[in-house]
């Protein structure tokens, strides 16, 4: 396997140096891109968590409370990787940044909507129809499974993670409407 700068990736494909246009050049480094953007947001709100309950902010386990710096967290997670300094504010779309976080403040809903993503992926071809339809769905899911979905910090939160992931597809959409949208296996973007 031959290794390559992150430059390379930038200028094939997509241009996108997320998880689905790395792997167009190496499916491995693809599949390496997906689990360290995931880690990424896992981090994010984890480390949220265990410095909420550090000010001794301790709670109920049904207690709202710790899920509000959690939900900021995977929201700044997302940003950050979106719009990255040091990539002149041009970074990936947030799928797996916000795949991370969101598994860890709403685990159940995240299952659900990664089945929506592999069934539309496996019947239609189309990653980012799939990320777009998983990310749309999601705080339908997660609104519904969790008591948090009381608290507005983390509806907004969420919601406006989701309408970021998913606003970042803009291209993916237009190319979706007009049938040029690359399917999976293609090595064109």
């Amino acid at each position: 396997m031959r290794i390559f700068r992150g430059e390379d990736v930038r200028k094939s494909g997509s241009g996108n140096i997320g998880a689905t246009n790395v792997s167009r050049k190496s499916p491995v480094l693809g599949v390496a891109t997906l689990l360290l953007d995931a880690l990424k947001g896992s981090a994010a709100a984890l480390l949220s968590y265990f410095l909420w309950i550090r000010m001794g902010l301790r709670s109920g386990a049904l207690d709202v409370l710790p899920f509000i710096p959690m939900s900021i967290a995977a929201f700044f997670s997302v940003v950050g990787h979106v719009f990255p300094i040091w990539l002149k504010f041009h970074g990936g779309k947030g799928v797996a940044t916000g795949l991370g976080s969101f598994a860890i403040v709403a685990p159940k809903a995240v299952l659900i909507a990664a089945a929506i993503f592999v069934v539309i992926v496996v019947v239609f071809r189309y990653v980012s129809l799939g990320s777009i339809l998983a990310v749309a769905c999601f705080p339908f899911l997660a609104f519904g499974m969790y008591i948090w979905s009381h608290a507005p910090v983390v509806v907004v939160s969420m919601t406006a993670t989701c309408l970021l992931i998913v606003a970042k597809h803009h291209e993916n959409i237009r190319r979706l409407l007009a049938g040029t949208e690359s399917r999976l296996g293609s090595r064109r973007a």
